[in-house]
């Protein structure tokens, strides 16, 4: 074969790889050097790998945990949060959080429990100051050695974030002075003089606190010993709605 026959129109033709090849292959192997490095120098979350995937795994309902025969479906994860945000399931938490605050609520009181007695009833939490301690007969003025207790009993408050109620009770002997003519008159000044109290020396707004007298028509116990009249003379602090979150 003649040199003629190694040449195309005329012009020879080189052997091996064009040239470009050599300067695209160096190029490729920066790039896969330069990945290399990156993936070298990268670390893993491992914690947050984690996270993210349980919530793609709770986004898409996948379960393992009952065996099924149908396919398992999906859930919107932006469905189940708004709903949640409009409080369209139920809380599960409140008796918990209940049951810390009324802890909380009972270790403030651990000074002066022996000058009150407490209970709570559903979301209620009652404070019950004894009528002989708090009053002098037949008065509603609060006694002097009462008053640091309502102090700190005002202290107690800040934890309730609904209304509170100031009720009144007496026992079922009569009285007759100047100044009441009944255990019901008796019974709402006392709440009233209670209340003031509160208002003036805490941080509970007046627009929160209501007061009630009931005489002696709700008696805790039965009237016929003197220890029974005792406990039902009484005025009762009765806080409500205590799911707020506990102060610092």
């Amino acid at each position: 074969m003649s040199d003629s026959d190694n040449s195309e129109n005329g012009k020879p033709v080189e052997e091996g790889a064009p040239e470009w090849v050599v300067t695209f292959g160096d190029l490729m192997s920066l790039l896969l050097c330069f990945f290399v490095l990156l993936l070298s120098f990268s670390e893993t979350d491992k914690a947050k790998y984690k996270e993210v995937a349980g919530s793609m795994r709770d986004a898409f309902g996948v379960q393992r945990k009952v065996k099924v025969l149908d396919s398992p479906s999906g859930q919107s994860i932006i469905a189940r949060n708004f709903d949640q945000d409009l409080n369209l399931t139920p809380r599960m938490d409140e008796n918990v959080e209940f049951k810390i605050i009324e802890a909380e609520v009972q270790a403030k009181i651990k000074e002066i429990k022996q000058l009150v007695d407490t209970e709570s009833k559903g979301n209620q939490f009652i404070i019950r100051l004894a009528g002989e301690t708090t009053f002098d007969s037949g008065k509603a003025d609060i006694r002097a050695e009462m008053m640091p207790v309502l102090g700190q009993i005002g202290g107690i408050l800040k934890y309730a974030k609904g209304d509170v109620m100031v009720a009144g009770h007496t026992d079922n002997v009569p009285i007759h002075s100047a100044q009441f003519r009944s255990n019901l008159e008796l019974s709402i000044a006392r709440a009233v003089s209670v209340a003031q109290f509160l208002i003036d020396n805490s941080a509970i707004l007046p627009d929160r606190i209501a007061t009630m007298g009931f005489g002696e028509h709700r008696p805790l116990v039965a009237n016929d010993t003197p220890q029974g009249r005792n406990k039902n003379r009484r005025v009762e602090i009765i806080l409500t709605d205590l799911f707020s979150a506990a102060p610092s």
